[in-house]
């Protein structure tokens, strides 16, 4: 093989140095109803939830059906969008809906690895004190997390709760700690517990039905497997102590489970002191559709599944999903200066649209909107782009498209490998046309 004269390769690196970004071609995307901006699109300012909703709901001009507790909320679980709702951010005292959030840490814990199903929870003398609905676990005794998850989710035990807690946090104090940062994590503004079952009767442990429904929404959201536990009707666990074994049934409390509805109930809690009253936390879903029922302070247990049952009949006879599972393929852009010449796109999640109007979600539209080329340095995560949606003419959100990949800024080294690379590459066979193609730099 001849040696590169040094001329010929100083002339070279000069003209990629020179004119390498001018060399880049603009990226366009032209189909029906899907384009690409012709120009960099302006992301400066958008924020996830002002302008990349990944979700939106038309708005109905009914004020809703009419329910006896003095709060209450429906919400989808998909899109996070309220129904229906009726001073929903009183505080209200929540008794053992409580233990929403109680069973969120408890899986956050089993998701981090810190816990596992098979763990043995000994029970303390504390845990064993508590009142009110318990499974009756004596001191020492040994549950599995997966035994003392059903004893919370069926049959409410105050006592398997504290268990739990201690378990986990090493204390009740400080698991109560974690549930109130996981609780403003997630945007409850209304909410302060003191306790991880909602035993006690303080004036200051209490949020609210709005509240209520984003816990619940974030525990069958993020853990779906809660459902597992939370259609279970009738079960039961085996208590080993000293007095010996013996069997104990739980009854499940939600007892919309055995109602006849025209959807599958799926959960979720109930609760109910004399200073709550009668609350529930009601999951259902039907074609696709996930509902949450919060109802706080209803007058009796009756009409707390009564209220739910309302709300969950109207939000399924009116409510529409649509769910784009056919999203347009994502082009690779190009990269100017960069170690690589291409950078790869990615969809941050997907797109639902929940209607109360009854629209024809034919008519729904496409708009894509990418950057023609992207500058390195890139980090992977940062935005790109949109996909909107539009219906009749009326812009109904949109989701942002993100960097797959980070891509760092080329050296000088890296622009002399690569013109070496491609003189190799072409010697002995390179035309001028296929020659200034490959004078991108490619890693």
């Amino acid at each position: 093989m001849k040696p590169i004269p040094h001329i010929f390769l100083s002339f070279l690196l000069t003209l990629i140095l020179t004119f390498q970004p001018a060399l880049y071609p603009f990226l366009f995307l032209s189909a029906a109803a899907v384009k690409t901006a012709n120009t960099q699109p302006d992301l400066a300012g958008q924020t996830q939830d002002a302008v990349f909703a990944n979700a939106q709901v038309s708005a109905s001009s009914d004020s809703g059906p009419e329910v006896s507790a003095p709060s209450a909320l429906l919400m989808e679980a998909t899109t996070g969008q309220v129904l229906y709702e009726k001073n929903a951010d009183e505080p209200r005292s929540p008794a053992s809906i409580t233990k929403i959030m109680t069973l969120l840490l408890i899986f956050d814990a089993l998701e981090s690895g810190k816990i596992q199903m098979t763990d043995s929870v000994t029970t303390s003398a504390y845990a064993k004190s508590m009142g009110g609905s318990q499974v009756f676990l004596e001191e020492g005794e040994i549950q599995s997390v997966e035994t003392l998850i059903k004893c919370i989710v069926i049959a409410s035990g105050n006592d398997a709760s504290v268990a739990m807690a201690e378990y986990i946090a090493g204390s009740e104090a400080e698991f109560v700690k974690q549930m109130n940062e996981r609780a403003a994590g997630l945007g409850m503004k209304n909410t302060h517990f003191e306790d991880c079952c909602g035993l006690t009767d303080s004036l200051t442990h209490v949020t609210t039905a709005r509240d209520i429904a984003l816990m619940s929404r974030e525990l069958i959201n993020r853990y779906p497997q809660i459902h597992n536990y939370s259609t279970i009707w009738m079960d039961t666990i085996t208590h080993v102590t000293k007095q010996g074994t013996k069997e104990f049934g739980l009854s499940n409390t939600n007892k919309l489970l055995k109602m006849a509805t025209n959807f599958t109930v799926t959960g979720l809690k109930t609760g109910s002191t004399s200073l709550a009253k009668y609350c529930f936390s009601g999951t259902a879903e039907k074609d696709g559709i996930r509902l949450i029922a919060s109802i706080m302070a209803a007058p009796d247990y009756k009409a707390r599944f009564g209220d739910a049952l309302t709300l969950l009949n109207y939000g399924y006879a009116n409510c529409r999903m649509y769910q784009d599972t056919q999203m347009p393929p994502l082009p690779q852009i190009p990269v100017k200066n960069g170690k690589e010449d291409m950078v790869s796109l990615t969809y941050d999640g997907t797109f639902s649209y929940l209607s109360l109007k009854g629209e024809d979600f034919s008519g729904i539209e496409k708009d894509l909107v990418v950057q023609e080329f992207a500058e390195a340095p890139i980090k992977a995560g940062e935005q790109a782009g949109w996909l909107s949606y539009s219906l009749n003419g009326s812009k109904i959100g949109q989701i942002p498209i993100r960097f797959q990949n980070s891509v760092e800024k080329a050296s000088f080294s890296d622009y002399f490998k690569n013109l070496i690379r491609i003189w190799l590459l072409g010697n002995g066979n390179a035309s001028s046309s296929r020659f200034s193609i490959s004078l991108l730099p490619q890693a």
